[in-house]
C-alpha cells in the first residue's frame, strides 16, 4: 500500500478487528479525510458484513463521499455496497498475513 493515509485505514481496521474479536472490520476514510469503522454484525434478526456496517456508520454522520475502505479479518461479501455510493472508492481486503488484495 503506498498511501500512508490507506495505511493507517489498515491499522484502524485491524486494531478494531483485534479489540472486538469479531470476524470483520473496516475502515473508510472519506472525501473530507474523516475516518469510520465498524464490524460485521451478526444476529438473529439483523446481519451486515463489515462494508454494509461502515459504510451505515458513515452515511449516518453526513458524508458525501468516500476515498478509500479497507478490511481485515474475513473478507465482507459486499463490496458493491461501497462502490454503489461510491464508484471511484478504493477498496481493499487485507489478510491475516498483511498481504493486500484490490477488491
Amino acid at each position: 500500500m503506498n498511501n500512508p493515509e490507506d495505511t493507517k485505514l489498515v491499522t484502524l481496521a485491524t486494531n478494531t478487528l483485534a479489540r472486538s474479536g469479531s470476524a470483520q472490520a473496516a475502515a473508510l476514510r472519506d472525501t473530507t479525510g474523516r475516518t469510520y469503522v465498524a464490524i460485521n454484525v451478526l444476529s438473529p434478526s439483523l446481519n451486515l458484513d463489515a462494508f454494509e456496517a461502515v459504510l451505515t456508520v458513515a452515511l449516518a454522520s453526513g458524508i458525501t463521499g468516500i476515498e478509500s475502505v479497507v478490511a481485515t479479518g474475513t473478507q465482507p461479501a459486499n463490496v458493491k455496497a461501497i462502490k454503489d455510493f461510491a464508484p471511484t472508492a478504493t477498496v481493499f481486503y487485507v489478510d491475516g498475513t498483511g498481504k493486500e488484495e484490490l477488491l
